[in-house]
């Protein structure tokens, strides 16, 4: 993705949005390079939408089971995020994986972090699994997202500590505030400076 004088991002969520809460605050100075142009949910009355409203950014909702097949909701949350012209999709606790025709359509311009120092822990429960297996560190990734799950080019990761007493609630928070930073640094990176993909080695700027 090339640099451009200010990138518009449209932000997927499912849930709260502090992710996207972030986003909102960074992007509210105009050196971020970065604007929410629009939000969209998988789900309605989430405090995430609520954020956006707030903010004054467009909302708009595709549930699955509005549609009479996975694909047609793919396509049809694929034009919905399109018409918005994107250069870069956020998923910021987006809790469904985009289908083929939306991988198309961005292809290497959708973005989604993982509570996981991937490539371990991938999947739905990576605090759990990371506590369970008794590392000594785990974090957070952000990465390019294709069509596996959490298994795309690795865009920045940052780390966190487990600690003796920590069970799942209390370790997951503390990668939730780290992975908030790490998005918005680096989204704010790939904003101002581009990014390139080769050889699933993500370089900015």
């Amino acid at each position: 993705m090339p640099a451009g004088s200010d990138c518009r991002l449209v932000v997927l969520v499912s849930g709260g949005g502090t992710n996207l809460q972030a986003l909102l605050d960074a992007s509210a100075d105009p050196s971020y390079g970065a604007t929410v142009v629009a939000v969209g949910a998988d789900r309605d009355d989430i405090e995430g939408l609520a954020r956006a409203e707030r903010a004054g950014v467009p909302t708009f909702v595709r549930k699955v089971d509005q549609f009479t097949s996975r694909g047609h909701w793919d396509s049809t949350l694929t034009d919905t995020v399109a018409a918005f012209e994107p250069d870069l999709v956020v998923l910021a606790g987006f809790m469904k994986l985009v289908g083929p025709e939306f991988l198309g359509r961005f292809a290497g311009r959708v973005v989604n972090t993982h509570p996981a120092l991937c490539p371990s822990f991938p999947g739905t429960s990576g605090p759990a699994d990371a506590l369970a297996y008794g590392v000594k560190v785990t974090g957070a990734t952000l990465f390019v997202v294709d069509e596996g799950v959490d298994t795309g080019p690795i865009i920045a990761q940052t780390v966190v500590p487990v600690q003796d007493d920590d069970d799942v609630a209390s370790l997951h928070e503390r990668i939730k505030v780290a992975e908030r930073q790490m998005l918005v640094d680096t989204v704010g990176r790939i904003a101002r400076d581009g990014f390139t993909i080769n050889d699933r080695k993500v370089r900015i700027g």
